[in-house]
C-alpha cells in the first residue's frame, strides 16, 4: 500500500484518536456534561473527525496515538507557560528605568526532520514574546532575541528551542 493509503486498522485507529481528541476539546470548551450538549460534541466530533482525518492522512503527518497526543498536549501547556513567562519579563524590560536590553540574532539548531515540526518550533518561538524566528535553514533557525543572552550555538538552541523541540521530537517521531 502507498504512503497515501495507510493500512485499514491504522485509519480505524487514528480515527478513533481523533474523534476522542476533538470530543475531548469540546467538553473542555462547553465545561458540560448535559445529554445535549453531549450529543451535539458528539455529533460534530464525528462529522469533523471524517472530513479532517483525510485532510491529516494527506498531510503526510505521523499517525495518531496516545503517546503523541499526550506529549502535544503537554507541548501547549508548556507554551502557554513560556508565553505567560516570556510577557513578564519583555514587560519588565519594557517599564524599567534603563530598559535592559541586548538584542540581537543568534542562530539554534534543531534534531527536527519534518517541515511541519521545524514550521511549529519557528512559530512556538515566535508567539512567545522577545524572541522571533527570522529564517529556517535546513536545521538551523535564525532568531533574533530581545535580551541575548549567549551567542554560542549550543547554549542558544538550549535557552530558546529545546523546551519546545523535546515534545515535538516525540509528536514527530
Amino acid at each position: 500500500m502507498g504512503d497515501n493509503n495507510p493500512h485499514p486498522i491504522l485509519r480505524v485507529k487514528n480515527c478513533l484518536y481523533l474523534f476522542i481528541f476533538l470530543l475531548s476539546i469540546w467538553i473542555i470548551l462547553t465545561n458540560t456534561f448535559q445529554y445535549e450538549e453531549l450529543l451535539t460534541g458528539i455529533l460534530i466530533s464525528f462529522v469533523l473527525t471524517l472530513i479532517l482525518n483525510k485532510n491529516y492522512q494527506k498531510l503526510g503527518l505521523p499517525p495518531i496515538g496516545l503517546k503523541r497526543l499526550v506529549y502535544f498536549i503537554i507541548y501547549i501547556l508548556v507554551l502557554l507557560k513560556e508565553i505567560i513567562k516570556a510577557n513578564f519579563d519583555v514587560a519588565y524590560r519594557v517599564l524599567h528605568p534603563k530598559m535592559p536590553i541586548k538584542p540581537g540574532i543568534v542562530i539554534i539548531k534543531t534534531e527536527l526532520k519534518q517541515d511541519i515540526a521545524k514550521i511549529l518550533l519557528a512559530n512556538s518561538i515566535t508567539l512567545t514574546p522577545g524572541t522571533f524566528t527570522l529564517d529556517i535553514k535546513n536545521d538551523e533557525l535564525l532568531i533574533h532575541w530581545i535580551y541575548v543572552r549567549s551567542e554560542e550555538k549550543g547554549e542558544s538552541t538550549k535557552k530558546i528551542g529545546k523546551k519546545f523541540e523535546k515534545y515535538l521530537k516525540v509528536v514527530f517521531a
